[in-house]
């Protein structure tokens, strides 16, 4: 089941005697076990009840011989096991049991699932693995290992999409009371790569340090989010795509000033011209189909993500792009090169740009 299934469930007693949580998305897990210990371990009883341990360093034998002594402090417990993976061992039977002596089976966390103890969770995590490429295979050797737990008290962890990340930022600033929309939302998503976590800290961070009297600015995002100098650069492409010299040398000051990498800027320019011109030489002419075009590609994408480079191959001829694309390419030789000085190197690929 998903996270949200998990949270709703939890609502209805009584508690599984045992989870499994699969996946390495960070920010549900970690809300999914918060919601978990309040409902077992309501109030005080978390200090007493909740035993934190990891198979880096016990085995699963010892952590259900724990599970069925009773504790002298607290009638409910909850048992909380990490790097729930390394419990496998290096090859299987056909039944899931160990083939090597001295190992633990599988069946003995069956057989303690058969009679488990009054009032105590065990809760299985295994974040190292995630649901897609190669790690596919392994997270189903973690899930036929722990098979005698069963489908209904198995929670799946998976990465935020593009869209839904920027659902989690709308709702958790309007959870905040943070004013937090268009061009500041997308820069916010691109700095933090739409990772969940990231995303909640640094919307905390923007809530404490503006308030409620007005909206996020660019500028507060390059004052408090690592990455989001990439605000800069957008203004830089768009002064290009206008062909404003002027705008364009200034925001090229701006990333100086705040120490930023120029090949860095250099990439991401490059990236934004090969997307627009990606959309140009498709016909894309609206955000929508540029999301269902870029998730076809594999490249993760937002709507305010798409609606700039919808932007840019707005601003930008195809001539024009494909000049830009050929001006960068010798822009990033001259870097290669190693010539001396960064910015003079930017101030030529602006005045070749904005030439008229």
């Amino acid at each position: 089941m998903n996270p949200e299934q998990f949270l709703a469930k939890l609502a209805k007693p009584p508690l599984a005697p045992a989870y499994l949580f699969l996946g390495q998305e960070g920010y549900q897990r970690r809300v999914c076990k918060e919601a978990l210990l309040e409902r077992a371990l309501p109030g005080a009883g978390k200090s007493e009840g909740l035993t934190q341990t990891d198979l880096e360093d016990t085995s699963l034998r010892e952590v259900l011989d724990d599970a069925r002594s009773l504790s002298l402090f607290s009638t409910d417990r909850v048992i909380w096991v990490a790097s729930a993976e390394l419990a496998l061992p290096r090859r299987l039977t056909v039944n899931g049991e160990s083939d090597e002596d001295g190992k633990p089976k599988e069946s003995e966390l069956s057989a303690y699932l058969k009679a488990p103890t009054p009032g105590t969770v065990l809760v299985f995590e295994c974040s190292r693995f995630d649901f897609t490429g190669d790690d596919r295979s392994k997270l189903e050797r973690v899930e036929k290992f722990y098979s005698a737990i069963p489908v209904l008290a198995r929670v799946e962890f998976r990465h935020y999409t593009p869209e839904s990340s920027r659902f989690l930022a709308q709702e958790l600033a309007r959870k905040s009371k943070l004013k937090l929309a268009g061009a500041a939302l997308a820069t916010l998503l691109e700095a933090t790569a739409g990772d969940a976590n990231r995303l909640a800290a640094e919307i905390e961070k923007l809530a404490l340090y503006i308030g409620l009297e007005r909206a996020v600015t660019l500028e507060d995002l390059r004052t408090l989010v690592p990455n989001a100098a990439r605000a800069t650069i957008f203004a830089l492409v768009n002064a290009l795509g206008q062909g404003d010299r002027a705008n364009a040398l200034n925001s090229l000051d701006i990333l100086v000033r705040d120490g930023e990498y120029l090949p860095m800027a250099l990439t991401f320019l490059s990236s934004q011209f090969r997307l627009a011109l990606a959309v140009k030489e498709s016909r894309i002419a609206s955000t929508q189909q540029a999301l269902a075009f870029f998730q076809k590609l594999g490249v993760r994408m937002w709507r305010e993500r798409a609606e700039q480079v919808l932007a840019t191959a707005g601003a930008f001829s195809r001539q024009r792009l494909e000049k830009a694309l050929a001006v960068i390419y010798e822009t990033d030789k001259k870097f290669r090169d190693g010539y001396k000085d960064d910015r003079v190197i930017m101030e030529t690929l602006v005045l070749s740009l904005t030439a008229k």
